[in-house]
């Protein structure tokens, strides 16, 4: 399995890492910490130095409660870092946005992948995935980013996850997205509750019955919170745990900020199979 874009090709025989760049003053984690450029750009190096393939760029936080972001505002944040990104260094670079827009300019810019927590449903999103003819992953979210995690429900989180994907994909593929071009990410803490989260975790193999590569996005999320009560800067064991369970029921991208602790975890894994 491998992803293409252009003379660029990423095999996923392995897992990759996709390092969290999140060029915003807001975002849970590590808000405030990399939205100037040259920290921007020190922070890559690093993250590549420590074992990631893949930058994934952020100009609009997405945690519960986030305020909305302008377009203008998104791509001020995003363009400049990823066309230094571009000119700087050999890696794959992932947009993390919704609008159609930021997807167009990001690609033109460099941007390799497009990242979208609203698997193309925001205006003019799907169209502009088309038009760029790069990998796309779609994440299931339950309500928006601003409603999210009030009560979030299900009858079963795994079936109604699945039957998502299944219409999402169908809908887009019947637009003209390519289907070997989508990624699959059931959307860890989007509209779900620590037990859905878990759920997720623990059935986690049943997303690859799309023949998809498949990304886990558990890194600091609040699920480890609620089960372990602890703060987001005390969360790298269980990131680590959750990343290990995902990367042995096959998933082929994983999405974290602690870049050399998960390379080192994929180092073991691979050692002992």
């Amino acid at each position: 399995m491998q992803l293409q874009h252009l003379e660029r090709t990423l095999d996923l025989t392995s897992p990759k890492i996709m390092g969290i760049l999140n060029v915003t003053p807001d975002s849970f984690s590590d808000g405030g910490q990399y939205n100037r450029l040259d920290s921007a750009l020190s922070r890559v190096q690093q993250m590549l130095a420590d074992g990631a393939s893949i930058i994934d760029i952020g100009g609009e936080s997405t945690r519960p409660n986030a305020p909305l972001v302008s377009e203008q505002q998104e791509l001020d944040r995003v363009i400049p870092v990823i066309e230094q990104i571009k000119q700087r260094f050999d890696c794959w670079i992932s947009i993390d946005t919704s609008k159609a827009r930021v997807m167009s300019e990001a690609v033109t810019g460099g941007a390799n992948l497009i990242n979208d927590v609203r698997a193309l449903q925001q205006p003019g999103a799907l169209t502009a995935a088309i038009d760029a003819n790069v990998p796309v992953c779609m994440m299931h979210m339950q309500g928006q980013p601003q409603t999210m995690q009030t009560a979030p429900a299900y009858v079963d989180v795994i079936e109604e996850v699945l039957d998502f994907f299944e219409q999402r994909i169908n809908h887009c593929v019947g637009a003209g997205l390519d289907y070997e071009k989508i990624i699959v990410d059931p959307g860890f803490g989007f509209g779900k509750t620590m037990q859905h989260n878990f759920s997720l975790i623990k059935y986690f193999k049943r997303f690859d019955q799309f023949g998809l590569p498949l990304l886990a996005g558990l890194s600091r999320k609040s699920m480890f919170d609620d089960l372990l009560s602890l703060t987001v800067d005390q969360r790298l064991a269980s990131s680590l745990a959750g990343a290990l369970l995902c990367a042995q029921q096959g998933a082929n991208i994983i999405r974290v900020h602690d870049v050399k602790a998960t390379a080192d975890v994929l180092s073991v894994l691979k050692a002992a199979q």
